[in-house]
């Protein structure tokens, strides 16, 4: 279903950012992610030089790799384009990602290893959503892991441990919840006198 017709509008800036998952034959796991930014006009940046209209201000590239349990074993990075000289300084403190683990709290890693001056904008916009591509590469992401349910459980409104989808796919971590005093059961109607306690 296409969005609702837009107001009358000029492009100004295009946005594109991809990730792929790769299995790889060692057993480990590759996800590359790469973010494109161009412009549908020619510009230029006072001190810097002019861009002809497509041509890509940013081009940045990332793999990480890592295992099993998520833990990263090796980040490589390329920058193809860029706006100022110094940008590609911060690649190599990429590589204080090594060792941490793609999970709960990676947004928070990723700051505290890269966040503000340390770090570069774009590539910790990439490094954000790559973990979500490495959780739908694995789809042993997915399984539980003993009595533990999978992590996506409980974050997202579709995943709500009391909704019909957990119910459905994970019966072994339905938790019901009782209807709060004043919200209607299922099958009642506000008029229902049974839906009164």
């Amino acid at each position: 279903m296409p969005l609702p017709a837009p107001a009358p509008r000029t492009p100004m800036h295009t946005r594109r950012v991809t990730y792929q998952g790769f299995q790889r034959d060692d057993g480990l796991w590759d996800i590359e992610g790469e973010l494109h930014d161009s412009k549908p006009f020619d510009f230029e940046i006072r001190g810097e030089r002019r861009w002809e209209a497509g041509e890509p201000v940013h081009h940045m590239r990332l793999r990480v790799t890592f295992d099993e349990r998520m833990v990263i074993h090796a980040i490589d990075v390329a920058m193809d384009a860029f706006p100022h000289e110094p940008c590609p300084q911060v690649m190599p403190a990429m590589q204080r990602m090594v060792g941490e683990t793609l999970g709960r709290g990676w947004r928070h890693t990723i700051q505290r290893h890269l966040g503000g001056l340390q770090g570069c904008t774009h590539l910790r916009e990439l490094l954000y959503n790559l973990a979500t591509a490495a959780m739908q590469s694995r789809s042993g992401s997915f399984a539980p892991s003993g009595n533990r349910p999978p992590p996506h459980l409980g974050q997202c409104h579709t995943w709500d441990f009391d909704g019909p989808v957990v119910e459905k796919v994970y019966p072994m971590f339905f938790r019901w919840r009782a209807p709060a005093k004043d919200e209607p059961s299922a099958g009642t109607t506000v008029n229902d006198p049974q839906a009164v306690r």
